[in-house]
């Protein structure tokens, strides 16, 4: 699932920074995520991880320069930034009562006129993504009757149907145990594989992280503090330094790493 070859660049930050409330959230942060990679953006709670993604999707103003294709983010209309970007956020707002096929086919709004009339194509392909989710049986059942795995893969099969190149999620695996955890990451490792898809996401939990990603950032205090393959960035001193604990890695022969925990750090 890693790699660490390098690839052009599909989205490029560039010396973006976020103010909210006269606050710097991000500051002047540069990273790159190559095409058909995956870059995992971690780092300590409140360091500004979920405000960088929601800077490239247009949900926050930012100062200096987001790059989508080569193409400045800001410059991007609403409607294309949707056929490019597919964002699950962290919190997703779903109308109460909303049929699971209904919800899913929101994802192709995008491609459709000012009245949002689904056409036959868009409702076929909505059905593929309920076939290649495993949620066919759950068509007609309402979102928010799904448990919480069922309803983190509806979430995901909407930004499938969105058909963009390039998906975007904050920290999937939240409310989910270990086991949708990992079921969830999985899924989103195969759509990428199978998709080519370009995967950028905030993730907290340290064990499962170097099991997935190719390139990792680590953003502390709103500052990009270290980035780069997997093996060199999940190391004992990074982690010490920016999450206070002491812990184990191993480097696998695939490039991926397991972290293990041991305590928290004593100074």
């Amino acid at each position: 699932m890693t790699g660490s070859e390098l690839r052009p660049a599909e989205v490029c930050w560039n010396e973006v920074s976020v103010l909210l409330s006269g606050r710097t959230v991000v500051d002047r942060v540069s990273l790159d995520a190559g095409a058909n990679s995956w870059t995992a953006i971690i780092g300590p709670n409140g360091a500004g991880k979920t405000t960088l993604l929601r800077a490239l999707v247009g949900t926050v103003e930012y100062q200096g320069t987001i790059l989508v294709g080569g193409d400045e983010s800001k410059s991007i209309r609403t409607r294309d930034r949707a056929r490019r970007i597919a964002f699950v956020p962290q919190h997703p707002v779903v109308p109460p009562g909303l049929r699971v096929f209904d919800y899913i086919l929101l994802g192709r709004s995008p491609y459709q006129g000012l009245r949002l009339a689904a056409s036959a194509d868009d409702r076929n392909r909505t059905v593929e993504v309920l076939d290649r989710l495993h949620l066919s049986s759950l068509a007609d059942r309402s979102v928010d009757s799904l448990s919480g795995g069922e309803r983190q893969r509806a979430v995901v099969a909407r930004s499938l149907a969105q058909d963009a190149p390039i998906l975007v999620l904050d920290e999937p695996t939240t409310f989910l145990d270990l086991g949708h955890q990992l079921e969830l990451l999985e899924l989103v490792a195969g759509l990428r594989e199978e998709h080519g898809l370009t995967v950028i996401t905030t993730l907290h939990d340290l064990s499962v992280v170097g099991h997935f990603a190719d390139h990792i950032a680590v953003i502390d205090a709103g500052r990009l503090v270290a980035e780069g393959p997997v093996a060199e960035v999940l190391v004992p001193n990074v982690i010490a330094r920016h999450w206070n604990v002491e812990a184990q890695t191993e480097v696998h022969d695939d490039g991926s790493v397991s972290v293990s925990v041991q305590r928290r750090r004593r100074d």
